[in-house]
């Protein structure tokens, strides 16, 4: 965002200090300063990570939210003066923010003209913000925070300290082609007995994320007996799945299926599809070991060394 003192009046400007002083080009502002580094760094990290975190997403939206109202009220002038640090530093001419130029998009024949600091700070730096903040409103809508709002209710930390049965209850009506009516009418029921328990057992003590509580159910076969409550354990998993893992998985098919492989079978397609998606897995896997496997499923006319066997 801070790329905006450099436009087309200072970069004039600039042009007639190199010719004077013959400098070298001044430097890329536009990839110094970018408004998604400067407020939503630590979100669209989070977001990319395959061990999302439901939890710490949503104290992440509100917050970045309210920083970039702060940063939009009374974040002006820091602004500002970062910019113009940055731009002596580099050599860069700041245009006088009392300088009037003409409003553009307008014919200069109608003699209307605005300041500096008002084409800078109002129509940039003000609607950059904005754009993104409509832009995460539109991914963060307000379904999309009751959705995740309620899957953080499962979040197994300080004895279920969030536990709410009403909120995870209504997951079963918004997830309605995943539960049946019968399911719909006994799974309040199934999560009070539910959370009374898992709070008794010392096990579940140790699970910090929805991910180490779906492993512990199943170890102690929690799953069996709570199955509605599994299910909903089920869909706070893959719902990641429909941020940043969704494009790696849609980027590594084309890279998979070519055009020189545009007949492949499903069922390949599907285990090339694992294979490429986990590699970091596989990368750790010995080879001699998956040979050994790959031969031991059934006899063949060829036979390995014995020092594979």
């Amino acid at each position: 965002m801070r790329r905006f003192l450099v436009d087309r009046a200072s970069i004039e400007n600039v042009n007639v200090v190199q010719q004077e002083a013959e400098l070298e080009p001044p430097p890329n502002v536009v990839n110094e300063f970018n408004p998604n580094e400067i407020e939503t760094n630590e979100l669209s990290n989070i977001l990319q990570r395959k061990d999302l975190n439901i939890v710490n997403v949503m104290e992440l939206v509100d917050v970045v939210k309210a920083r970039l109202g702060t940063m939009r009220e009374s974040g002006w002038n820091n602004f500002f003066a970062d910019v113009q640090g940055f731009c002596v530093a580099k050599s860069i001419l700041v245009p006088n923010m009392d300088d009037e130029i003409p409003v553009r998009g307008r014919s200069r024949a109608e003699g209307r003209t605005i300041t500096n600091l008002h084409h800078y700070r109002a129509e940039i730096f003000y609607v950059a913000i904005d754009k993104i903040c409509v832009e995460m409103d539109h991914r963060f809508s307000e379904g999309s925070n009751i959705i995740l709002d309620c899957f953080s209710c499962l979040d197994p930390k300080n004895s279920f300290s969030k536990f709410d049965v009403d909120k995870l209850a209504r997951l079963a009506d918004i997830y309605h082609a995943d539960f049946s009516d019968d399911d719909r009418g006994t799974i309040r029921d199934q999560l009070e007995t539910y959370v009374l328990q898992v709070r008794r057992n010392a096990s579940f003590s140790t699970c910090e994320d929805v991910q180490s509580l779906a492993m512990k159910m199943v170890q102690t076969e929690k799953h069996l007996v709570f199955p509605l409550v599994y299910k909903l354990i089920e869909l706070a998993l893959i719902l990641p799945v429909s941020t940043a893992s969704v494009e790696r998985a849609f980027s590594a098919m084309k890279i998979i299926k070519s055009k020189l492989r545009n007949k492949i079978n499903d069922v390949w397609f599907n285990d090339l599809m694992v294979c490429y998606t986990e590699r970091e897995i596989f990368k750790s896997l010995d080879d001699i070991d998956i040979i050994r496997t790959f031969t031991a499923k059934k006899s063949r006319k060829g036979h390995l060394p014995r020092n594979f066997i």
